[in-house]
């Protein structure tokens, strides 16, 4: 999640196929006789490696319905989206895999194309959130295929429906692994501040001056870290989560998707999973909430067919081939109906991401390229309270000075 920080540029790029233009945060584009000026396209794909067998017969589908359009694929850490795109955008994929929360470095460097063309598609097939995770400063860019969130594996062995509910009975009857005190902590535990009523960066995400976690609630969360140190079902846990998990130290453990096999494997026949518990950080109990990430496919500004480009990315993000890629790999749909699907709504684990995908039960990640100067300080914030190395009456000045050195703008 941490990315480089860049100024707002503006780069003109112009498109030779068919008189498009676009501006580096504008994307905009003329369709006149764009279909012209895409025949005989060549188009570049890049996406995960784990995802290339899956996407091969989609991608021989697409050319199948437009003959004159050919496809290549290929590997790409999709993590890496925004740093490999600008390497080279014209040796980059014309269309590519890519974290939401790239977007807005992506839109500042005038790098991605804006979707012109499949916008009213997006925003009535998608859910809500994943529609905010792939629009930036007002504009629709992404192709959202994908939604993830952290959510809670439990023992069902050791730990009943009821008992995961709230936090406190789930440290109560049982042991939770959780990482307050090592590097990772910023990204489990940020939200906790958004539980309790703060904001990051606005209510969008995309105002450089509206966070407000110094205030009483900021407090609040600080105060309740702290005392999670002396909670005996709290066990810190990190890298040892897993093998925790399958020895018995701890009965619970938060992660995301990523972990189910490991998990799995972990628990065996006592698996359980469940959206997170609440939480009582002062003014009792509120929904302890997670970030939420959303895949996208994104469209290379420099791309000399953005028709067929657009009709790509369009084409594998549709209802069809989100449940084929669930399917195969796992990804929770981002599509609204491809989630009421029996094949969906029948998975343990993609039942509690699509609960914490909504507004209740996460934050959509920010976009702003800021996040980069927020990861450093608020890391050492959590680990520092939660080690006892912040007296309690230097809380609020903590948080002063994180709200501070995060909140400047280079612009």
């Amino acid at each position: 999640m941490k990315r480089n920080m860049k100024k707002l540029l503006t780069l003109g790029v112009t498109m030779t196929a068919a008189g498009f233009a676009l501006a580096a945060c504008g994307g905009g584009s003329t369709d006149k006789k764009a279909s012209d000026g895409n025949e005989n396209a060549s188009i570049k794909l890049w996406v995960d490696v784990a995802f290339v067998d899956t996407y091969k017969p989609l991608v021989e589908q697409f050319e199948k319905e437009h003959k004159d359009w050919k496809v290549t694929i290929k590997p790409s850490e999709s993590a890496s989206a925004q740093e490999n795109l600008k390497k080279d955008p014209s040796a980059a994929a014309d269309v590519f895999m890519m974290p939401h929360d790239q977007l807005g470095q992506m839109v500042d460097a005038g790098i991605i194309y804006a979707n012109t063309k499949y916008e009213d598609s997006v925003k009535e097939n998608s859910t809500e959130s994943a529609v905010a995770a792939a629009t930036y400063d007002g504009k629709l860019y992404g192709y959202p295929y994908g939604v993830e969130s952290q959510i809670l594996y439990y023992n069902k062995g050791k730990l009943a429906e009821d008992d995961v509910k709230s936090w406190e009975t789930l440290t109560s009857k049982g042991k939770l692994g959780a990482n307050f005190g090592e590097a990772g902590a910023n990204y489990i535990f940020t939200p906790l501040f958004m539980s309790n009523g703060d904001e990051l960066y606005g209510k969008d995400g995309e105002d450089i001056n509206g966070t407000n976690f110094n205030n009483d609630q900021g407090v609040q969360v600080l105060k309740w870290i702290r005392s999670q140190k002396d909670n005996p079902g709290v066990v810190q846990s990190n890298a040892d989560a897993l093998s925790n998990l399958g020895n018995g130290k701890i009965d619970a453990y938060l992660s995301g998707p990523w972990s189910k096999l490991d998990v799995e494997k972990a628990l065996g026949d006592n698996f359980a999973v469940a959206p997170y518990p609440t939480v009582d950080l002062g003014n009792g109990a509120v929904q302890q909430k997670a970030f939420l990430g959303v895949k996208l496919f994104g469209v290379n500004a420099s791309t000399k067919s953005p028709v067929a480009a657009m009709a790509l990315a369009d084409f594998l993000t549709n209802k069809e081939n989100q449940l084929t890629v669930f399917e195969k790999n796992g990804t929770v749909p981002a599509n609204k109906e491809a989630q009421t699907d029996g094949k969906v709504t029948s998975d343990k684990v993609a039942e509690a991401v699509m609960t914490m995908s909504d507004a209740d039960h996460s934050v959509v990640m920010p976009k702003l390229p800021a996040m980069v100067t927020f990861w450093g300080p608020v890391e050492a914030v959590i680990n520092d309270t939660y080690n006892g190395k912040i007296a309690e009456d230097q809380y609020l000045p903590k948080l002063d000075k994180l709200v501070k050195d995060t909140s400047k703008s280079d612009k």
